[in-house]
């Protein structure tokens, strides 16, 4: 897998082949619980949006499977610290909570991007660590 291409609004995420041609869609994707604009600081509930890269997976967590993104990069740590506050982290791609029979509905994440668990066995099987990621609006 050559990129990832999430998009916010349209809540799909779109892995691409290293020719540039979309391999797999995802829809419905569920993002923070603050889904409109750029993760900011610690606890506000919003997904980021930039360039990151996936640098490891956890097959042991709350979730089912997750790829932890990059995040916060430089820029994100500058902003946040220019106004005294912390840019928050763990930001992962990852399936439902561990032990719930059921997707929660709508945005129900801290910043993070879910996915089904289906989609999570998929996706943890094509995208490999240092996969560039891209968040857009």
């Amino acid at each position: 897998m050559d990129r990832v291409l999430i998009e916010k609004t349209a809540r799909r995420m779109t892995l691409y082949s290293s020719s540039g041609e979309p391999l797999r869609v995802y829809r419905d994707i569920q993002l923070g619980w603050q889904p409109v604009g750029p993760k900011h600081f610690a606890g506000d509930g919003r997904t980021p949006e930039g360039r990151y890269r996936i640098d490891r997976g956890l097959e042991t967590s709350a979730y089912h499977l997750a790829l932890h993104l990059s995040y916060p990069a430089a820029q994100d740590v500058a902003f946040a610290g220019v106004r005294g506050h912390d840019p928050g982290g763990a930001i992962f791609i990852h399936g439902q909570p561990n032990g719930m029979a059921d997707r929660p509905a709508g945005d129900w994440t801290a910043g993070c991007i879910a996915v089904s668990n289906m989609e999570i066995e998929e996706i943890w099987s094509l995208v490999g660590d240092n996969t560039p990621v891209e968040i857009v609006p």
